[in-house]
């Protein structure tokens, strides 16, 4: 749970640059940080759901 929750924090953080980084129209960073959202804020919801599902943050082996 403490890794989603860091990839969690991690999106919200990338969030808020991407907001910052657009109104400065620096697309370049916006393309950085939209990308890092995405991925990050991925991960922290794959990894909240295969908790609550699992029981575990890993996959189940058949």
């Amino acid at each position: 749970m403490f890794l989603a929750i860091n990839f969690l924090l991690v999106a919200i953080l990338c969030a808020i640059g991407l907001i910052r980084e657009f109104r400065k129209k620096n697309f370049f960073a916006v393309g950085f940080a939209g990308l890092s959202v995405a991925v990050f804020g991925w991960f922290a919801v794959m990894t909240i759901y295969s908790i609550l599902t699992t029981g575990t943050g890993a996959p189940v082996a058949h």
